[in-house]
């Protein structure tokens, strides 16, 4: 069937990015195959208008929102096309979620390489953004695991590309958010695994020179590295928190490993402290305040010393991963409606700079008045992508909630830490950006690497039919 004969589903919804804070009503195109998708690039050239990449949704920010123009909605092209249990390597359609995948390959002893706090995105999606995980310091981003892939150009071209065809292509579309092309086929590795199970031990530390002097000891000898910072704490206590480490066990340290590759092994406990999971974030409404997460974050530091006590314990690799799937919907606790929810703010600094620059982020936070109610540090290497976030150095991602009272400001203060990051050489990451300003993205990346991936839009998009919010706000508006 023709692109012309092969229309995609379409209806119009209200486009919202996962933390609620920014949306826009629209025409949602779902295309179910390759010439589905062309035929959105015809509708959308012959109405005038342009098209949003979007799959499941789950980028924090306006990276999947297209006010004014049609988000294209890949979720339909949801197949496993092949998974080699010799090799590892998985071929997907778009539409593939981490979680459709990890539960395909996983009884046959393999587990996706790297995945992010929740298993719901699809593989496009963390292909476009260039996810890391907890293992960013050993594994790299996802786009390293990528051997190959096809996409659909706004010209009506299809090219497949990888290290060796098409590399530029392929080097720039990875982290590229969705502006060169839509993926249509993704073949990633993935990592053999002996046990559906890891070893995960706790550490707690007083600030956060103690948490990164742990993790440059630990880094060599573990698998997983990540902490969470209660961002309330002062004084010598600054920056203090907890670190959770995991390594992958060695053949024949797991007894039964068919029993921990069953999925029902994986699950997600059902309840919360004796609170189903579907209505825990009921009862975290109550607390979604300063004095509520101040208190949060001071018991969760005080509790962690019995969690350290008890020493290495077993967890599944789904609930040591997917920790923001606990409690299902808990971002509904910043609020519904209007203007409220969440932001998050990921700041990666080199690592020659990084404490001071982010004790500095500490500190503003607490004299503004904007505490993160949550902080979560890594670990991170570079990667060979064009727009990459990645760095030999750490990321802090900082939580604020969004109130219709305080936008302006907060959006004020995320321009102090912005400043405070791009000073000491940092970066951003486009899956968690909403408050990027003009001129940002060209002050954290080389120059030749904006100026290049520029042409290479304008010669794969020439009408750029493909936009976003976050591509007019953060890049489009100074485009030369």
């Amino acid at each position: 069937m023709g692109a012309a004969l092969a229309r995609p589903r379409a209806s119009f919804e209200y486009v919202e990015g996962w933390g609620m804070a920014v949306g826009a009503p629209g025409r949602v195109l779902r295309p179910r195959s390759v010439e589905e998708v062309l035929a959105a690039y015809a509708i959308a050239r012959a109405e005038g208008t342009t098209l949003g990449l979007r799959g499941t949704g789950c980028s924090y920010g306006d990276a999947s929102v297209n006010a004014g123009g049609h988000a294209l909605d890949l979720t339909a092209m949801n197949r496993v096309l092949s998974f080699d249990p010799r090799t590892g390597v998985a071929v997907v359609e778009p539409g593939v979620t981490i979680e459709d995948l990890w539960q395909r390959i996983l009884p046959e002893g393999w587990w996706p390489a790297v995945v992010p706090g929740t298993a719901f995105p699809t593989i496009a999606g963390v292909a476009a953004m260039n996810i890391h995980g907890k293992n960013n310091f050993k594994v790299g981003t996802v786009g390293d695991w990528i051997d190959e892939l096809d996409i659909a150009l706004p010209t009506g071209e299809i090219k497949t590309c990888s290290r060796n065809a098409n590399a530029d292509l392929f080097h720039a579309a990875i982290g590229g958010f969705g502006m060169l092309g839509t993926f249509t086929r993704i073949a990633l590795r993935t990592k053999r695994v002996h046990s559906g199970d890891l070893e995960v031990r706790a550490a707690r530390c007083r600030d956060l020179r103690a948490i990164m002097d742990h993790f440059e000891a630990r880094k060599g000898e573990v698998d997983y590295l990540v902490a969470w910072i209660d961002c309330f704490a002062t004084g010598d206590q600054l920056g203090r928190g907890q670190i959770h480490e995991a390594r992958h066990l060695r053949p024949g340290e797991d007894a039964d490993p068919a029993k921990t590759f069953a999925l029902a092994h994986q699950h997600l406990p059902k309840a919360i402290a004796g609170v189903p999971k579907s209505e825990a974030w009921r009862v975290l409404q109550f607390l979604n305040n300063d004095r509520g997460m101040r208190l949060l974050n001071a018991v969760k530091y005080a509790s962690g010393r019995l969690e350290v006590m008890k020493g290495p314990f077993r967890q599944s690799h789904a609930s040591f991963a997917f920790l923001l799937d606990y409690v299902p919907n808990w971002k509904w606790a910043y609020g519904r409606s209007g203007m409220r929810g969440l932001i998050q703010h990921q700041l990666f600094l080199p690592a020659a700079r990084a404490h001071d620059a982010y004790v500095e982020v500490l500190k503003r936070s607490q004299k503004n008045g904007f505490v993160p109610y949550l902080g979560v540090f890594k670990r991170h290497r570079p990667d060979p992508f064009w727009l990459t976030h990645a760095l030999d150095g750490w990321s802090l991602a900082l939580d604020f909630k969004v109130t219709p009272e305080n936008r302006a400001g907060l959006w004020k203060h995320c321009e102090e830490l912005t400043e405070i990051t791009l000073a000491a050489g940092g970066k951003f990451y486009f899956a968690k950006d909403l408050v990027l300003r003009p001129g940002d993205v060209r002050r954290m990346l080389p120059a030749e690497k904006v100026a290049a991936f520029e042409a290479l839009k304008r010669e794969v998009d020439p009408e750029s039919i493909l936009q976003t919010n976050l591509y007019r706000r953060a890049f489009a508006s100074e485009a030369p």
